[in-house]
C-alpha cells in the first residue's frame, strides 16, 4: 500500500467525503469502487448504523477490497459484484459516489447508470461524481472528446441539480491528484 493510499485510508478520505455531506448513519453506494479507496472511508464516515454499497464488475477488485475491509474491521460494507444495473430498492440510498469510472462507458451506458443512480437515490440525496479524464483533464476512452460541461449537462438532463462543482485534491488510482468533484441533488 502506498503512503498517499494508507494516508487516504486512514484520514483524508474521511475529511474528503465529510465535506461533501457524507454522514453517520447515512446509506452509501459507491458505483465502481474498484478495491475500496472511497468505500473504506465511507463506512468510517457513515460508522456502524450507516451502510456502505461497494460495486463493481471486477471481482477481482472486489476480492482485494474484501481483504481491506478484514484489515480495517468494518462490518458496515456490502461487496456487490455487477456492471449497470444496481441490485438495490428505489429511494434507498442518501449517496452515490462515482469517481473516476464513467470514462469507462459510453453515452449510452453512461445515460443507463445516472438513470439507475436516480432510481436508487433518495429525495434531496447527493449524486457526487468525479468525472476524470474529460478532455480538459487527462483524456482518456470514452471522455476524451467530452468537456466537463458536457459531463454536467447531461447529468442534469437525467433529473439532477448541480448543486455545487469544486477543485479538490483527492485519491486517483495510488497518488494525489487535483480534479473536479460535482454534486448534485435529486429533487
Amino acid at each position: 500500500m502506498s503512503a498517499d493510499i494508507k494516508k487516504w485510508l486512514e484520514r483524508d478520505g474521511e475529511e474528503f467525503l465529510r465535506d461533501i455531506g457524507i454522514k453517520n448513519g447515512q446509506a452509501v453506494f459507491d458505483f465502481g469502487c474498484n478495491r475500496g479507496h472511497y468505500t473504506i472511508p465511507a463506512a468510517k464516515v457513515v460508522g456502524k448504523n450507516g451502510k456502505v454499497y461497494a460495486f463493481d464488475k471486477d471481482k477481482a477488485a472486489l476480492s482485494e477490497l474484501e481483504k481491506t475491509v478484514r484489515k480495517f474491521g468494518l462490518k458496515n460494507i456490502q461487496l456487490i459484484n455487477g456492471n449497470t444495473k444496481i441490485p438495490l430498492e428505489d429511494s434507498s440510498v442518501d449517496a452515490v459516489l462515482c469517481y473516476d469510472v464513467i470514462h469507462y462507458m459510453n453515452r449510452e451506458g453512461r445515460d443507463i447508470v445516472y438513470k439507475e443512480i436516480y432510481r436508487v437515490l433518495m429525495k434531496d440525496g447527493i449524486f457526487s461524481i468525479y468525472p476524470k479524464h474529460h478532455k480538459e483533464d487527462y483524456p482518456l476512452n470514452e471522455l476524451a472528446d467530452v468537456s466537463l460541461s458536457e459531463v454536467i449537462e447531461k447529468i442534469e438532463n437525467a433529473g439532477f441539480t448541480l448543486a455545487h462543482k469544486f477543485s479538490r485534491e483527492l485519491l486517483h488510482n495510488e497518488d494525489y491528484n487535483k480534479g473536479y468533484v460535482c454534486n448534485f441533488k435529486k429533487e
